[in-house]
């Protein structure tokens, strides 16, 4: 081999190598990395079909819009090559992840979605895999911006899902993480210890949908009451509300309003 034919690394001002090019995590000789869609992925469900405007049901349609009908939406299982950069990246993380022993599996599903991935993980490897995220070389994760919960109804199959958004500051880059959960054991590793400002996000998420962070420091309520009963974001929380007096005349709560069906 030539001097002209070796391979170049181009490095960071902290010395690291860029993602992809040669020393990089995505060129570490490691058994057993596999790219994304060499088998059929393990399909998510993450949406219903919607009716009406608010999703109310069995209070009458209080709003005019009963009528509405809106079809469930899930983004598919995204297979190679993904584009838009993805491909690369994803390499970078199912090598850092067989660096550290964690077997791609844990990686349930990835989606592609209006320009946006998301990694859908196996709760038991939470934690790990936002620390991989975090301190490897090539990925660079160091923020975690929001954790927020999603209910999609009892219609759907493990319906509640815990969704963090990281953002590497020195590539530039921003993933998604999800997790499902069924409504009967809404339990998930805390991912404080690797990232502190998942602190009151956890709370918040907990407070509102009833997701547990096992291992918070104090997980407790932050903006309902602490001796307030269920979890009002739940999509079976009762719609509730109070009267209230305007110009003369009173306007019932929500779900005692008359109904247009």
């Amino acid at each position: 081999m030539t001097e002209s034919d070796e391979p170049t690394t181009t490095e960071n001002q902290d010395g690291q190598p860029q993602p992809g090019e040669a020393q990089s995590s995505a060129e570490r000789k490691e058994a057993g990395l596999e790219p994304f869609g060499t088998e059929p992925a393990r399909a998510v469900v993450a949406g219903r079909e919607r009716k009406g405007m608010f999703g109310v049901r069995g209070t009458g349609d209080t709003s005019g819009y009963g009528g509405l009908r809106l079809p469930a939406y899930t983004p598919p299982a995204a297979e190679r090559p993904f584009g838009g950069g993805f491909d690369e990246f994803a390499d970078e993380f199912l090598a850092a992840l067989s660096d550290r022993g964690i077997d791609a599996s844990v990686i349930q599903q990835v989606t592609i979605d209006r320009g946006e991935i998301t990694f859908y993980v196996q709760r038991e490897h939470l934690v790990e895999v936002c620390r991989t995220l975090r301190d490897d070389s090539g990925l660079r994760f160091e923020m975690c911006s929001s954790v927020s919960g999603v209910d999609y109804g009892p219609d759907v199959p493990q319906r509640l899902h815990s969704v963090y958004h990281l953002l590497s500051m020195t590539y530039r880059r921003r993933i998604r993480l999800e997790v499902c959960l069924d409504i009967d054991d809404p339990h998930v590793p805390s991912i404080v210890d690797v990232y502190p400002t998942a602190d009151w996000h956890e709370r918040e998420a907990y407070d509102m949908f009833g997701i547990v962070y096992d291992g918070h420091p104090a997980l407790t309520r932050i903006l309902m009451p602490d001796d307030w009963d269920g979890y009002p974001q739940r999509k079976d929380y009762p719609l509730g509300g109070i009267p209230v007096e305007y110009k003369g005349t009173e306007i019932p709560p929500p779900d005692q309003r008359r109904a247009y069906s």
